[in-house]
């Protein structure tokens, strides 16, 4: 279980949630309104204050790629640091079956990172972020630049992951979708954030 205690930073007003075992909440809210800076408070990846745990451990208590190799953050847009794609993972043949469920190839390690278009760069990251197994991923509209057939297979990959017992918080604009993925949502607007049952 993921527990958010109090969770600020500027542009984000206190936040309080639980997030369990196997759970998949939706984010939503107008472009601009938090929903990535709570994300990435989350992670850790700015300033912030407040109390976050997994699974009764502080966030505190451990070094920040620690905490972000079990709690995981997929922007829109990854970075790339090499120029190879096989560069950004540690264990290619792991991520092989990964990469197949989400249409992509396996001799896709030796292309050049700027051969891949803004889809396949998404669904990349997010082939790159499972391989490690985290706890919990937060996901930063994962489907916004796929098509239907693409984002499915996104929906279900993300699936057997929540039945293996991982939570997910997912950042998604398209309604019909938080419906699909999730019973609950937070909504996020001018930095405040509130719960709703969908």
């Amino acid at each position: 279980m993921l527990q958010v205690r109090d969770l600020q930073r500027p542009g984000l007003s206190p936040v309080s949630f639980d997030l369990n075992d196997g759970e998949c909440i939706a984010v939503q809210g107008p472009s601009g309104s938090g929903k990535s800076l709570l994300l990435r408070a989350i992670a850790d990846l700015d300033p912030n204050q407040g109390e976050v745990r997994l699974n009764g451990d502080a966030r505190e208590g451990m070094t920040g790629p620690a905490w972000r190799r079990r709690v995981i953050y997929v922007p829109a847009e990854s970075g790339w640091w090499s120029d190879r794609v096989g560069e950004h993972f540690a264990d290619w043949e792991r991520a092989i079956p990964l990469l197949q469920a989400l249409f992509l190839p396996a001799e896709a390690r030796d292309w050049p990172v700027q051969r891949l278009s803004t889809g396949e760069r998404q669904r990349m990251a997010l082939a790159r972020a499972l391989v490690l197994q985290p706890r919990v991923l937060l996901l930063d509209e994962p489907t916004s630049g796929l098509d239907s057939e693409a984002a499915a297979a996104v929906e279900q990959l993300i699936g057997e992951r929540l039945h293996d017992g991982a939570g997910v918080l997912w950042v998604t604009h398209d309604a019909a979708q938080a419906r699909r993925i999730a019973k609950r949502c937070l909504s996020v607007e001018n930095g405040r954030v509130h719960a709703t049952i969908l």
